[in-house]
């Protein structure tokens, strides 16, 4: 078994919509990102390359190539997930949470797990999502970002 930890936290401007595990949630602002910006599903693809010793997002899908622009999280996470079982290995679990004061995410976890589970073709039984705040401190707390972190469990 292989443990890997991930971590992502991207800007907020004003806006009407964040992503967040695949699911675009209306709210008044959005994240800065070459990407779609889905700090979920950046740290969860993180935590996975990390458990296979395969580095980390950035080296995978740069954001100084242009091909990323915009891109979908969900197709980042489904070439992740294609790379480790090249590698033979197999998602166990992945526990993540999203920290931000807003928006609330509880009534979306469902639907997150759904596509993740979808994007990786394993289990959503495999998968947790939880939301925390930073009881009003630092950046996070102030409304200035969200961030994630999550840890992976691979099998050999």
């Amino acid at each position: 078994m292989r443990v890997g930890h991930g971590y992502d936290v991207h800007k907020l401007q004003t806006g009407d919509h964040v992503f967040l595990g695949g699911v675009k949630i209306s709210f008044d602002k959005s994240l800065i990102a070459h990407s779609d910006g889905d700090v979920l599903l950046h740290s969860i693809c993180d935590a996975i390359l990390g458990a296979a010793g395969l580095g980390d997002i950035g080296r995978h899908f740069s954001d100084a190539d242009p091909q990323y622009a915009g891109i979908s999280s969900r197709l980042l996470l489904a070439q992740v997930g294609e790379l480790v079982g090249l590698k033979g290995f197999s998602i166990s679990n992945i526990d993540a949470t999203v920290i931000c004061e807003a928006p609330k995410i509880s009534p979306f976890y469902a639907e997150m797990i759904e596509n993740i589970a979808n994007d990786l073709k394993i289990d959503g039984t495999k998968i947790n999502i939880k939301g925390t705040t930073t009881e009003r401190l630092g950046f996070l707390g102030r409304g200035e970002g969200i961030a994630a972190v999550a840890v992976c469990l691979l099998d050999e």
